[in-house]
């Protein structure tokens, strides 16, 4: 009985195309975007692309070839800079002091005014342009003076500092480790909600699970089921989109493949990352059903999921801030958070069966209460009768 109804329930939520379409293609959609947003942001902008820095046309030649060196941008001579850069016909423009060379010959100090849109991306990438050219340029004064002084360099600068990262393309890698889980999240939250709301809170908007529950059929045995079935629609979901997400990284970026391929066992990371799906799977189920069996209607049910799907988006924030070496157990105890750990891990080349075995073991305990919660909810009359 209880194979035929998971069969039952898993037929109706893939018949409704409606239903298919917010299940399946919706979530690759919205993962399909995310990669390519931050393979855009990993990706130099800066090269190829040309920018406009508007310049007074009173500016002499010395001020203009301060920029010379930088190819990509382009000088825009104008009797007003700022409302050039207003009406967008330039990202930025830069103002010199009058007297500007004359101040700097004699060693007084003058002024530099550079307008921009810090919210801009292209302006902000501009403003960056011109503060590497101003320093430069500012550099070369500092030593012309001191040469002029008969002072050595190494007298005002006595050291070189250089940074040097401990592994390569940690950027990249950073970047997948926060992509990874934040895609699977959303992904299993998203395909399997509008399938859980249907079970529970949508029987009772249609009056149908009056006539459901007449049914010999034990009222475990039909929770277990549809509990059975909410799980395989959200792990469906979830290796299809991280299947489809690994083809998209392989085949149509740069960045982030290098970071895929730098991984070392990338199959037993790969492995390792279809269990973690699973096992969320089962936790996301869990939550679900309780949200759809406190519910009177799908929207209801579906205005509870939504704060629920927020609410795994702080911890992809938290984890942004905490380095692969700084991980400790705390963070491998709590549902959603011990998901960002473990793959921030292996995507770090680190598999320790220790905190894999507690993430495993924290999402079971936390999905088995909810599903006792649940079965308390679906036992009583009140909760499950329209």
């Amino acid at each position: 009985m209880l194979r035929k109804i998971y069969w039952k329930e898993m037929k109706d939520s893939f018949r409704d195309s409606r239903t298919l379409l917010l299940t399946v293609l919706l979530p690759i959609i919205m993962m399909t975007g995310l990669v390519f947003f931050y393979e855009m942001l990993m990706t130099d902008s800066t090269e190829g692309e040309t920018y406009r820095l508007a310049i007074s046309d009173t500016a002499s030649e010395e001020q203009k070839l301060i920029f010379s060196p930088i190819e990509n941008i382009e000088l825009i001579e104008t009797d007003d800079v700022k409302q050039k850069v207003e009406e967008g016909k330039a990202q930025a423009a830069i103002v010199f002091e009058d007297n500007f060379s004359e101040n700097i010959a004699s060693q007084q100090h003058t002024t530099i005014t550079v307008y921009g849109d810090s919210f801009s991306k292209k302006s902000s990438e501009l403003m960056q342009l011109v503060e590497v050219a101003l320093v430069t340029m500012e550099s070369n004064i500092v030593k012309e003076r001191l040469l002029a002084e008969g002072i050595a360099d190494s007298m005002v600068e006595p050291f070189h500092l250089q940074y040097e990262e401990i592994a390569e393309d940690e950027g990249a890698a950073k970047m997948l480790a926060f992509l990874i889980p934040m895609i699977l999240i959303l992904a299993i939250g998203i395909g399997a909600s509008p399938a859980a709301s249907d079970m529970f809170a949508g029987e009772k908007e249609r009056k149908t699970m009056e006539s459901l529950l007449m049914t010999p059929v034990n009222r475990t045995t039909m929770l277990v089921s549809k509990g059975l079935t909410i799980t395989s629609i959200g792990l469906f979901i979830g290796l299809l989109t991280l299947i489809v997400v690994t083809v998209e990284i392989y085949f149509f970026t740069e960045q982030l493949r290098a970071a895929l391929e730098a991984i070392n066992g990338i199959g037993t990371v790969i492995g390792i990352s279809v269990g973690i799906v699973i096992i969320y799977s089962v936790f996301t189920a869990s939550i679900l059903m309780i949200t759809s069996i406190i519910a009177k209607t799908v929207k209801e049910a579906q205005s509870y999921v939504t704060p629920i799907l927020l609410l795994g988006m702080f911890p992809a924030m938290f984890m942004t801030m905490i380095g692969v070496n700084e991980l400790n157990m705390f963070h491998f105890s709590i549902p959603i958070l011990n998901m960002f750990s473990i793959i921030k891990e292996l995507f770090a080349g680190i598999i320790d069966y220790k905190h894999i075995a507690l993430f495993v073991m924290t999402n079971l305990i936390v999905a088995i209460v909810l599903f006792v919660i649940s079965r308390m909810l679906f036992l009583k009359d009140k909760w499950v009768m329209s």
